[in-house]
This record gives C-alpha cells, structure tokens and sequence, in this order.
C-alpha cells in the first residue's frame, strides 16, 4: 500500500502542470474533486530504476533501516512521562508522542496532533511499516481531549485504529480536518467534526485553528488519489501560537503563508523521510527545509517531528536531528530555540508563566 501510494505521487505532481483548471475554484482544486499541490511545489524527480530500488531497499534491505538500534533516552519510561506531565499543572506544555502525534496544553485545553499510535502505518495491523519507537504514553493514558488535528489521510497520520480507541473518551472532541475527510472521521466515532479548506478557520472554546497549505498528497487505497485535502495548521490562544506543519516538502507557497498567517511562538516541522532525495523531495522536508519553512512562518522556536519512530524511507533513522540542529543554528536559531526531543518528554512552552 505504501509503495503504491509513493509510486504514485509522481504522477500525481505532474498533474499540477497539465491539468484544466475551473477559474471558479482555488488553484489546488479542480472541478472533478481532486487536489493538487500549490502551483510552485516541487515536482518528482527520478527514474522508473530509481523507485524500483527504493522499493527494494525499504522492503528488503538491511534489517538495521526498518528496525535500527534506539539510543539511550529516546523514549521515556511510561511512569516517567505521565510524571513529567502532571509535574507542569495546568502550564502550557507540548508531548512528543513520535512521528507527527503531539500532545499540546493551552490555555487549559488539551489537543492531539496525528495521532499515529498503533504498531503499524498500514490499513491491516501486523503488515506495513511497523513502528520501531514506542509512544511514551499508551492510548488508554491519554487525557480527554479537546481538540483534534489530522492533517492528512495517510496511514502514519490517520491512525483509525488509535482513534477509535480515544473516541472512548473523547468522541465529542473538537476534531478539525482538511476537505473530504469528515465520512471516515465520523465513522470512528467522532460527532464534533469540521472539514476546513487552506485558509479556513474553527474558533471553538478560546481556540483558533487555522488549516494552512502543504506540499504533499493524499491516499488511503490505490482508488482516492488526491481526493482530500493535505493541509498544516495554525493553533491560537490568548498566549500562544503553535504552526504544525503536518506532512510537507518545502515549497515557495511558505514564504506566502508565513506573512499570511505567521508569525509564530512553535513551530512543529518534519524533519525526516526525505531519502532518496529525487524522489522524496516533492513531498517529504530534509532537515535544512525544515529549518527554512520554519523561519518563513516566522516561527520563533522550531521543533523537530516526523522521526525517529517508523522507517518510511532510506535514511539512517538517527540522522536528522543533527542536521536540524545544524540547520537551525546557522539559521540564526540560539540552542534554546531548537528543540529535539525525547518520545514521551513535555516541555513547557514560553508564555506558560
């Protein structure tokens, strides 16, 4: 399923080029229901050679990319996290729980982000990318959420088995979603649910989120290419503002939207998946993009995501961290302002006081 869907998006990227476009409607909309990338997103690059060899590689290559050794301190004891967490109160505070899923207080409320949880990004547990990192929490500790945030359909974002099970306490929790997705979020259990278009709004209970533009795809099967939408977000309080960029190469589209909708206290970018760079660059960041979409939504902290959690692509797992930070720092970002985090770690946010 997941080779598909990456085989696929080359194709996908050359439509953005070729297609017949309705005045009517937004530029990443067409009249036959489909999405599509902003119009100066990068495209796929590489040969029919390449992606077969990517396949090989990720499916059959060396045991040490799908399941690599975990540093000391990657992810806390769950007894050590939950403590972390009820150590800051009610302060602002933000949870990696890996990959793209984090656990964000603010102003008193509670909201998860992609919350990929399960064992594996696939449509069947026991197949697919298995995860090779914990979540620090399990599901049945999570809080009662707020809010939820989904950025997009694919497997390691939209986890359904994972929630499902945080419908069981949180089914009437704010869930905001891109274009297209409200059947199947309503289908988990969910009665709160509102789709948002890129530059929509939902003001719920003192939050303002805003669904922002991304540079990727979407699918769930080889049949719904690009029919919902991919989109980041920008959460507002009366302290803080978060930018996560959910699921994204680098694109001209951020220096637009960062004086559009910045500037922000964190920003949330994904900083791995991006190898082979030919055929990842159209919808996966490297660390160094990371770094440059965070400084074009003027964000004032950054925070590494998308890592360290499922081998997604051929890069050594533990790579990326040292690049951002690198990234960062040369970008004018002080060390404090860089964050990389441990899976299940909470820090409290600037302006929590």
């Amino acid at each position: 399923m997941r080779e598909a869907s990456l085989r696929d998006t080359a194709q996908a990227s050359l439509m953005n080029d070729t297609r017949q476009h309705d005045p009517a409607l937004p530029a990443h909309r067409d009249a036959q229901g489909n999405f599509h990338n902003p119009p100066s997103a990068p495209r796929v690059r590489g040969t029919t050679a390449d992606w077969l060899r990517f396949f090989r590689d990720i499916s059959f290559g060396a045991k040490s990319l799908r399941q690599p050794a975990i540093p000391a301190g990657h992810v806390l004891d769950e007894k050590a996290a939950l403590a972390q967490l009820a150590s800051f109160g009610d302060r602002d505070t933000l949870t990696w729980l890996g990959h793209a899923c984090f656990l964000i207080r603010l102003d008193g409320k509670t909201i998860l982000t992609d919350p990929y949880l399960s064992a594996h990004a696939s449509p069947v547990q026991g197949f697919g990318p298995k995860r090779f990192a914990g979540s620090g929490i399990a599901i049945e500790h999570l809080p009662k959420l707020d809010a939820i945030l989904l950025s997009h359909n694919h497997y390691d974002h939209l986890d359904a088995v994972a929630l499902r099970k945080l419908a069981r306490h949180s089914s009437e929790a704010c869930f905001v979603i891109p274009l297209g997705l409200k059947p199947l979020i309503e289908s988990l259990g969910y009665t709160n649910v509102h789709e948002l278009d890129w530059g929509d709004q939902h003001v719920e209970n003192g939050l303002t989120v805003t669904a922002v533009p991304a540079v990727h795809f979407s699918s769930r099967t080889p049949f719904d290419r690009n029919r919902t939408l991919w989109c980041g977000f920008a959460l507002a309080s009366e302290k803080h503002r978060v930018y996560f960029a959910g699921d994204t190469g680098w694109g001209e589209v951020f220096e637009h939207a960062g004086r559009r909708f910045g500037p922000f206290d964190t920003a949330l970018v994904p900083i791995g998946a991006y190898e082979p760079r030919p055929l990842m660059q159209a919808v996966h960041a490297n660390p160094e993009e990371a770094v440059r979409i965070g400084k074009a939504m003027q964000a004032q902290r950054l925070v590494a995501m998308h890592w360290g959690t499922v081998a997604l692509t051929t890069e050594p797992a533990f790579d990326p961290p040292p690049r951002f930070l690198a990234a960062a720092d040369r970008s004018g970002y002080a060390p404090e302002q860089a964050w990389v985090m441990k899976i299940g770690e909470t820090r409290a946010l600037a302006g929590a006081d």
